[in-house]
């Protein structure tokens, strides 16, 4: 498992990669949104897979015995997954604003700043 989440990542990067440099608008979010969780899965992956332990101090101790998980990269993580819940939900809106203003989400065809027809 701890040499297939690497590699995994690796692929997950690339992949976004590829569709952010794509001239498509839909495949440009995509990528990005991609490229969000491939973070995440990396900062999990650094924050160390601990199988058997826990953040939480015993009763008796006064400190963590080993194998314990780092709390920091967890809470970091569902802070990041709720941040990108949230421009997700922008940027689908988004999309359909576009579509609906220029009737295409190819980023060649919207070389101009003027909006083509007014949906209010």
């Amino acid at each position: 498992m701890e040499l297939i989440l690497p590699f995994l990542i690796g692929i997950l990067f690339s992949a976004s990669l590829y569709l952010i440099l794509h001239r498509h608008f839909f495949k440009l979010i995509l990528g990005l949104i991609l490229f969000g969780l491939a973070t995440n899965l990396f900062l999990f992956v650094i924050g160390r897979l601990t199988r058997g332990g826990s953040a939480i101090i015993g009763q008796n101790e006064m400190v963590a015995k080993e194998p314990f998980a780092d709390p920091v990269p967890q809470a970091l993580l569902l802070t990041a997954i709720v941040i990108g819940f949230g421009i997700q939900a922008f940027a689908i809106v988004l999309i359909k604003r576009v579509y609906q203003s220029f009737g295409t989400t190819d980023l060649d065809d919207m070389n101009t700043t003027d909006q083509l027809e007014d949906n209010h």
